[in-house]
């Protein structure tokens, strides 16, 4: 790769950049380390990328259970660095994200404007806008809290998002607030990084003289970065690329041989052996000066020797870029075949790369050399072109519309929160107002529900006492049947096995066939006898299953006593699968009051012939209750409900049941009640 031409100038800067923010946010995680004892940072740095990403995961995990302090804040950024370095940007961009609402939470305006950084970082590479927007918005508050290094290296962020989207002027005028905010910064890196994209952008603008001049001053930061002891091999690396950056512009000028001395000098078997893809870089950018000064001597095997070290080492946009400098160099050699078959091969490069800038210069040096194809190349040429500019018109005044929006909005919100606190305090009064009539409504409903609970008291004493009364006629009726029982036993059975003991012992000696015949008659004697007992015991067994069903027996009684009072006829049926013993007092005497209030409101009102209450198990917990007459009936919608049916409904849903009415003018009515037992 060469950044003699327009393409190699992002690369070099695309690096600049990233060792910028790794040593940025390197000396931030440093700091913080020394005051968070939770984060391993010696053992971190020895495991590998896998085990590292496994750590955080299980730190961020373990987070979720702390307290919101400042403390759980710094290792969430902390967590979203180390992801972004791991290049995991999703979780990188989660775990800023949840830094940011935590701040928030806070109002920690410092770290809300660092996690809107790193959210910025994490938009970088797929939403240029999005990034912008971040950038912004940590901008605003690094200005209020009066961090102007950090504010400084927000607006060369937005530089470099403006840089590579192409709005050169715009990204300018960031990097001129950018570089006054940094005139007295002690981040030399930072002040080199945003020079050098400046030297950059000036280059775009065909500011050839100006763009040297930062170059230059770039240059003299990197003397300051070597005084301060910084990393050796870094300090090279810069050194390296700001030389290259002004080469290309010597080259722009046409001072091939400025450049040609520049370069000269940095293809070293050092160079060679640690950084190969710099030595490329190099190669490749002095055989193009050499080229372009008509120097040809060994230019070709300085194009293929970088070729063939970028092929091997995978980075096919390196590859594209030598091939159309070799392909350009063949056609100066007037060497048709092989500059259309490189050029060839680049263009297919760049098609799969979706570089434009790069398919447009492949395509101009194509149309000079395939005479056949010329005018396939120049439509190529023009309908890219057209796009490009089509795309650039459309975004040209984006970002200073994120700008303007961003202040609009913030303006609104201003007036918005005026608008909020009149609202809050109609609010509260509307509150206080609410709450009082609340207050006087519950009181209301506690007074009702008292006297409800008064009132089932009294019913519940009421049926305790018609189930004591009921008690007491079981235990008369089975006193009664014991005493049937021992007289049947004693004057029936025991006197007739007496009788055939008797006759039997008197038999036993003889043995004729008559007196066989006589034995005979008493052993049948004694199996009637045995049935005689088995009946009795059957009918023991009847009383003691209605012993078992007192309340159920209650219910009956209550229903047959109708059928004495008036000419309607009274039936009864219950769910064999039913026991009441399952069911609580409390909804045994709703269901004994409900029947009551009925049966009394078809006496006086129905006329009725027949009157069916059934009681059945819908589910297993499910108790449906349904009384139904042939009688008169009414129309539900028109007619005035009685008192009858209030206290129906008022005692059903006071167990949370369901209450239904259907009734039809002539066509009887049907009650149903629900209860979820």
């Amino acid at each position: 790769m060469r950044f003699k031409s327009k393409i190699y100038i992002p690369i070099l800067l695309l690096t600049a950049v990233i060792l910028l923010v790794f040593y940025n946010r390197r000396i931030e995680l440093k700091i913080r380390n020394q005051n968070q004892n939770t984060f391993d940072t010696e053992y971190f740095n020895k495991i590998s990328g896998t085990e590292k990403e496994r750590y955080l995961d299980s730190l961020v995990s373990d987070l979720k259970y702390q307290k919101n302090d400042s403390a759980v804040r710094n290792l969430y950024l902390k967590a979203g660095e180390e992801y972004y370095y791991l290049n995991n940007i999703k979780k990188s961009h989660s775990s800023s994200l949840t830094a940011l609402k935590l701040s928030r939470e806070e109002n920690d305006s410092s770290r809300i404007a660092k996690s809107l950084y790193f959210i910025g970082d994490c938009y970088e590479s797929t939403q240029k806008d999005s990034a912008y927007y971040f950038y912004l918005q940590a901008q605003k508050i690094y200005q209020k809290i009066h961090d102007y290094s950090k504010l400084g290296q927000m607006y060369f962020n937005k530089a470099y998002v403006l840089f590579y989207d192409g709005n050169y002027v715009e990204c300018e005028v960031e990097l001129t607030k950018g570089l006054e905010y940094l005139k007295d910064s002690n981040n030399i890196k930072l002040l080199y990084s945003c020079n050098t994209l400046m030297g950059n952008c000036l280059e775009k603008l065909f500011m050839y003289d100006q763009a040297l001049k930062y170059h230059q001053l770039a240059l003299r930061n990197l003397k300051a970065m070597k005084k301060n002891n910084t990393d050796s091999d870094e300090v090279n690396n810069f050194n390296i690329s700001s030389v290259i950056n002004i080469c290309n512009l010597y080259d722009l000028k046409g001072d091939y041989s400025k450049s040609i001395m520049e370069l000269k000098p940095l293809l070293t078997k050092d160079l060679r052996k640690n950084w190969p893809r710099f030595y490329a870089i190099v190669l490749s950018n002095l055989a193009y000066s050499k080229m372009k000064n008509k120097e040809y001597k060994n230019v070709e095997s300085m194009f293929l020797e970088s070729l063939k070290i970028v092929d091997s080492l995978g980075y096919t946009s390196d590859v594209m870029y030598k091939k159309i400098h070799l392909g350009e160099f063949y056609l100066t050699q007037k060497d048709s075949l092989k500059s259309l078959k490189t050029l060839q091969e680049a263009y297919r490069v760049s098609i799969k790369l979706k570089n434009t800038n790069e398919t447009l210069n492949t395509l101009k040096l194509l149309t000079r050399i395939d005479s056949r194809k010329r005018l396939f190349y120049a439509n190529q040429y023009i309908a890219i072109s057209d796009s490009i500019n089509s795309i650039q018109s459309r975004t040209k005044n984006k970002y200073a519309r994120i700008e303007y929006e961003t202040v609009k909005v913030e303006d609104e919100n201003k007036v918005l929160t005026k608008k909020n606190f009149y609202i809050l305090i109609f609010s509260f009064a509307l509150f206080l107002a609410l709450s009082a009539i609340s207050v006087a409504i519950y009181l209301k409903y506690k007074n009702k529900e008292l006297r409800f609970v008064k009132q089932q008291q009294s019913d519940s004493d009421e049926i305790y006492q018609l189930l004591s009364e009921q008690q007491n006629k079981i235990n008369a009726a089975k006193e009664e049947e014991k005493n049937k029982i021992a007289k049947e036993l004693h004057d029936g059975v025991m006197n007739k096995v007496y009788g055939v003991r008797m006759n039997l012992g008197f038999f036993n000696s003889k043995t004729d066939e008559k007196t066989i015949e006589k034995r005979k008659q008493y052993i049948f004697e004694l199996q009637n006898i045995e049935n005689e007992i088995r009946t009795i015991s059957h009918d023991l067994n009847q009383d003691s299953f209605l012993e078992s069903n007192d309340f159920n027996t209650l219910l009956s009684n209550l229903i047959k006593s109708q059928n004495e009072i008036s000419k309607t006829e009274f039936n009864y049926f219950v769910d064999e699968r039913f026991e009441w013993e399952q069911v609580q007092n409390i909804y045994k005497i709703n269901f004994y009051r409900i029947i009551q209030e009925a049966l009394l409101n078809i006496h006086k009102y129905a006329k009725a012939l027949k009157v069916d209450v059934k009681i059945d198990l819908i589910d297993k917990d499910v108790l449906q209750l349904s009384i139904i007459d042939d009688g008169a009936g009414f129309d539900i919608n028109t007619a005035k409900r009685g008192i009858g049916l209030s206290n129906i409904k008022e005692r059903t849903n006071s167990l949370k049941g369901n209450f239904e009415v259907k009734s039809k003018p002539g066509e009887g009515t049907e009650i149903i009640v629900t209860f979820t037992i």
